[in-house]
């Protein structure tokens, strides 16, 4: 079983990047003055709906996820996302995510099923036999179809917890949109503890330099 990872690879910006663009209509001169001015001018804007400034800064992560967890990033105002393809290549590393609190469910309700089998280990049963017939149906159909048919076809064995890795940014804008649905508790589990994740590889930034944006976000109740 491989737990899903989040990396952060990369980012730009800063608080005073983002209060610079917002003085940019008076004068974006920085002064020490000016420069203690920011933690209180970033939470105005921030709680007063003046969202633009704060696309001036970006956060970049590599994830290693289910395709659950794949698609429910797909879904938001991301800057750029892109991950491996099994349309373009053949997944051979056969990465499996098995939910942590699966561990030791018995299965009660399926007719026939071994008393001593647990979902954990039925998931762990299925998605290898689906990997199995997902590399021998791209054998099989590759002299009939093709190598590109067969491999974008071939995916249909795939399961939802099948592992890819996603190089995936976003301004500071829409990581608040992503961490406002994302951590909720409505929210899935798996994409709550990668939103969680990304939260803090932020705040663990040498230097801190996006405090103030964060600090804004947790006074407004965005996240």
């Amino acid at each position: 079983m491989n737990k899903n990872s989040v990396e952060l690879i990369g980012y730009y910006g800063s608080d005073e990047i983002i209060a610079c663009s917002a003085w940019t209509s008076t004068s974006r001169e920085i002064t020490e003055e000016k420069r203690a001015r920011i933690p209180s001018l970033i939470e105005m804007l921030w709680s007063d709906g003046h969202e633009t400034p704060f696309e001036k800064g970006s956060v970049h992560f590599l994830v290693n996820c289910d395709i659950a967890s794949h698609i429910h990033l797909l879904k938001h105002r991301v800057s750029s996302i892109n991950a491996e393809s099994a349309r373009y290549k053949e997944l051979k590393e056969n990465k499996t995510y098995i939910p942590n609190d699966w561990t030791g469910a018995r299965v009660l309700s399926l007719l026939g099923a071994d008393p001593s089998m647990t979902w954990d280990r039925l998931l762990k049963i299925y998605t290898d036999l689906g990997n199995a017939y997902y590399h021998a149906c791209i054998k099989d159909l590759e002299p009939l179809l093709g190598r590109k048919r067969a491999k974008e076809s071939a995916r249909f064995f795939k399961t939802y917890n099948s592992q890819i890795q996603a190089d995936i940014s976003f301004n500071m804008r829409s990581f608040a949109n992503f961490l406002k649905l994302r951590r909720s508790e409505y929210a899935q589990l798996e994409i709550r503890e990668i939103a969680e994740k990304m939260l803090e590889c932020v705040k663990n930034i040498h230097n801190n330099p996006f405090q103030n944006t964060i600090n804004a976000w947790e006074k407004s109740k965005v996240i």
